[in-house]
């Protein structure tokens, strides 16, 4: 299983970028099944991860925000009572071995053995571009971009590469389950000057750019979508930064990609290559300009849609399925492909009948929440919006594939709104009182309501 942080559709197989330069994960793509369609359970690190690894959706756990590793099973009876996806496999006769970025804090609790911990560095001592003095934008981020370190070899996902593959070049005397997680294209957007020397640096192409785009946004979608310690893509356009930033974010990729294909090279090398099932998933999309913003934190289609390719010996290498999915399928559809024994808690579905047939019936739709009361929901066709004050969004992502266009208020979408009703979860657990994450003034106000809570 190789995780990678906040990839959104910028590789060659999903064609989010037409310039992004991405050879390893476009190969297991033409080797298994891309998920075209695929979103996360939460639009920030810490709960997605959660929900993928506990197999709960943030509404069952009321892990909706950013949360300690060493937390998740004290959010609340249901995630005490959860089974990590690691140890359902330990329960069953596997090892389990890990590195890199599996939770929000690495994730070294879930595994047997656990090599190189995760890490956004190295950094300069100071910001090359977005210092918060300089640009007088508040603190609170890690968002920068160029050309550092010098080598690879400083790079912590290089050591979390190599560990990997020093693993399956090991005799293991018992099944596996190895977890990879790549840091790359997080924040910072720093890599060394070789990977931006893979592009030119004249010729990036920026995405779909709005300015009148928030116009018919309700007031609750743009308070709890609010990043002020972002740059913004107007501060972007003035400062001449915004190719800057495309160029960095698709080095960074390119990057990642790389490493990728260190751990795919050596599984192919290994004795363990005709029997080993390779799942690669980010944990949330990313705006990079779009809507305004350079950030996740939101329920739009940038920030909801993520990477999840699948390659096992039931899938029909080089599918391509268009059902809505979600990360929270991976817990049962890896018990399933190992024929495991199903844990009854896990809330998502095995996608083994799409591997299959990706044009299989498929009734499931993919649910995102940020918070209680805040739900995205996803079709074939389109993108439903409710937040917790009734306030709406509905986008048809065939025509309007940048969600430019709300069509919420339109009377003849009611039945269209009403289909999506039904898949909004009817109980929702509150806010974990172990969540934090004070990025704007909503979340600060929900935070410290939990802070003051009397259980």
């Amino acid at each position: 299983m190789i995780a990678v942080d906040d990839l959104n559709d910028w590789i060659g197989c999903m064609g989010g970028h037409p310039q992004a330069i991405t050879p390893n994960i476009d190969r297991l793509a033409q080797d298994g099944m891309l998920f075209l369609n695929n979103h996360c359970q939460a639009p920030i690190c810490g709960p997605s991860r959660a929900s993928v690894i506990t197999g709960l959706h943030p509404t069952t756990t009321g892990i909706y925000l950013q949360i300690h590793d060493k937390n998740i099973k004290k959010a609340n009876t249901a995630a005490n009572k959860s089974t990590f996806l690691s140890d359902w496999f330990e329960q069953h006769g596997y090892k389990s071995i890990g590195a890199g970025k599996i939770l929000h804090q690495g994730g070294r609790i879930l595994f047997d053995e656990y090599g190189p911990g995760s890490s956004m560095g190295p950094k300069p001592k100071k910001k090359f571009k977005f210092e918060p003095k300089d640009t007088g934008f508040p603190p609170g981020t890690q968002t920068d971009w160029g050309a550092y370190p010098e080598s690879d070899q400083s790079m912590p996902d290089v050591k979390t590469a190599a560990y990997a593959v020093k693993k399956l070049g090991e005799k293991h005397d018992k099944p596996f389950f190895m977890a990879i997680g790549f840091c790359r294209p997080h924040v910072p957007w720093y890599v060394p000057q070789k990977w931006f020397d893979m592009y030119q640096a004249d010729k990036i192409q920026l995405p779909a750019y709005h300015p009148e785009d928030m116009d018919d946004v309700p007031d609750m979608g743009k308070r709890i979508a609010e990043v002020p310690m972002m740059p913004t893509t107007e501060w972007a356009i003035q400062n001449n930064e915004w190719n800057n930033i495309i160029h960095a974010y698709l080095a960074c990729t390119t990057f990642a990609d790389a490493q990728i294909g260190k751990v795919l090279n050596a599984l192919c090398q290994s004795e363990y290559a005709d029997n080993t099932i390779v799942v690669l998933w980010s944990d949330h999309g990313y705006h990079l300009g779009e809507k305004n913003r350079f950030a996740k934190q939101a329920i739009w289609e940038r920030d909801t849609r993520t990477v999840l390719l699948i390659k096992s010996p039931d899938t029909i290498a080089g599918g391509k399925c268009e059902a809505p999915t979600q990360l929270l399928d991976i817990y049962p559809t890896l018990l399933d492909l190992c024929q495991l024994p199903t844990n009854p808690q896990a809330e998502g579905h095995s996608l083994k009948p799409l591997l299959q047939n990706p044009k299989a019936d498929w009734k499931h739709l993919a649910v995102t929440s940020y918070g209680v009361g805040n739900f995205s929901i996803r079709d074939r066709t389109y993108r439903y919006i409710r937040y917790e004050d009734g306030s709406e969004e509905l986008y048809n992502l065939k025509t309007d594939p940048n969600e430019w266009n709300n069509l919420a208020k339109l009377n003849q979408y009611t039945a269209v709104k009403g289909r999506f009703d039904q898949h909004i979860p009817k109980s929702q657990a509150p806010l974990s009182k172990v969540s934090y994450y004070n990025i704007n003034a909503y979340w600060q106000s929900k935070v410290k309501a939990i802070q003051s809570r009397k259980e």
